[in-house]
């Protein structure tokens, strides 16, 4: 959420980054309301300074008695008038997006984004590379068809060594980041209040979007970012306590409106996934160097996997709702014959903290600020298994298992 004295004070610059987004934002109104709310505490301050003078009359001073009891109903209505402003003004800010870092490139989509650098060669075959879900069939390890049968289109069942693959990938993740690269794995509640929701920023612009429990409501986190943002809600942290950085790894919930057609063969987009997720607090004059260290600390699982990978930077339009500056890995799947996303890595300045209500002390004398908060998978699922399965295909349709994955899964080849 964007501080509303920024708003007031610099307009034309929050107007320009939401059209910079391609986004829209109530921003007129959020400035009227402003307005209206600021008048209205100009007034109920003299209501309060002429109640003080009439208190000070003579307790038998009847008239003076009168005034003070129409003078609290007044200083009431102007109570409540101003509380509802507030509401209101909560309301329409939680829908404006965060402002662009004056280092993110202009854009008016993905074709925009920046490629920053790359790492590996993709392989090469003498045969012709199979689609992950061809090979997830042949060798028994992913079935769509019962996928389909328990819980619909876009689901699948992975059997055998499919789901020790995918259990090996997220141990050596979190094994990677919490023992070389400083990381506190968290094991956090895979269902969230809804307060929880509106910290992260996914309430309420991307409500159509997420799973909801409307009996007890609750909401299935859509990634780990969500209860790690809560983590420290309504906290004031100690001085030199920052930066706090933590993994987790959650399934993943998200109702994807995918176009007809699109992305209809395989796993790699469906409405359940599995993720290891990388997040930070961190003091604001630090955040664009820890942002730098997270990305790096995402790009290693790629290099240690042998997956051949390239860096974006997202230009404005394509950013985040919440993010102020955001790279994506992709990693090369020849099967597909198309770069996956296998993170995103974002910083978000004081946005999502402003949402929460997580701050800090500098110093003990201080007075308390907002962190910055920053979030990067470490990485997505299944598209890693996509690029494994293809990258290591043999041309008897064997999968040879990454090295650093072989005492995880207790085998060296998927038959």
């Amino acid at each position: 959420m964007l501080d509303l004295r920024f708003i007031r004070e610099q307009p034309d610059l929050v107007r320009q980054a939401v059209a910079s987004r391609h986004d829209t934002a109530p921003l007129e109104e959020v400035l009227r309301l402003d307005a209206q709310r600021r008048e209205r505490l100009l007034e109920l301050e003299d209501l309060r300074h002429r109640r003080k003078e009439a208190a000070r009359q003579r307790p038998t001073d009847e008239a003076a008695a009168e005034a003070g009891r129409d003078l609290r109903l007044v200083i009431k209505d102007h109570e409540d008038k101003v509380k509802e402003l507030d509401e209101k003004l909560l309301e329409l800010l939680l829908q404006v997006p965060n402002v662009p870092d004056a280092s993110v490139p202009p854009g008016n989509g993905p074709e925009d984004n920046v490629i920053v650098r790359s790492w590996g060669e993709p392989p090469t075959f003498a045969f012709e590379a199979a689609p992950h879900w061809k090979l997830g069939e042949t060798l028994g390890i992913i079935d769509f068809e019962r996928g389909v049968k328990l819980s619909g289109t876009r689901f699948y069942v992975l059997k055998g060594m499919g789901a020790r693959l995918q259990r090996a990938l997220i141990a050596f993740m979190l094994r990677l980041h919490t023992s070389e690269h400083g990381y506190q794995e968290i094991y956090p509640p895979f269902m969230v209040k809804r307060e929880c929701m509106v910290g992260s920023g996914n309430l309420p612009k991307f409500a159509d979007n997420l799973y909801h429990d409307e009996v007890d409501d609750y909401w299935f986190v859509p990634t780990a970012e969500v209860p790690l943002t809560n983590l420290h809600r309504d906290e004031i942290l100690p001085p030199g306590a920052l930066p706090l950085n933590y993994a987790a790894y959650t399934p993943c919930f998200r109702r994807e409106k995918m176009a007809a057609g699109k992305d209809t063969r395989g796993i790699k987009r469906g409405h359940q996934f599995d993720k290891v997720e990388l997040y930070k607090f961190t003091e604001p004059a630090t955040s664009m160097a820890e942002l730098e260290k997270l990305v790096a600390n995402a790009e290693t699982v790629c290099q240690k996997l042998g997956l051949a990978y390239r860096v974006l930077q997202l230009c404005t339009a394509d950013l985040g709702f919440a993010s102020r500056k955001t790279y994506d890995i992709e990693v090369w799947a020849p099967g597909c014959g198309e770069w996956l996303e296998v993170s995103s890595c974002s910083n978000c300045g004081d946005f999502q903290a402003r949402r929460a209500n997580v701050r800090y002390r500098p110093a003990a004398d201080a007075r308390p600020q907002f962190v910055h908060t920053l979030n990067g998978s470490g990485l997505a699922l299944p598209r890693v298994m996509i690029a494994i399965l293809e990258n290591y295909q043999q041309a008897d349709g064997s999968v040879t298992v990454p090295e650093v994955l072989q005492s995880f899964m207790g085998s060296e080849v998927i038959r």
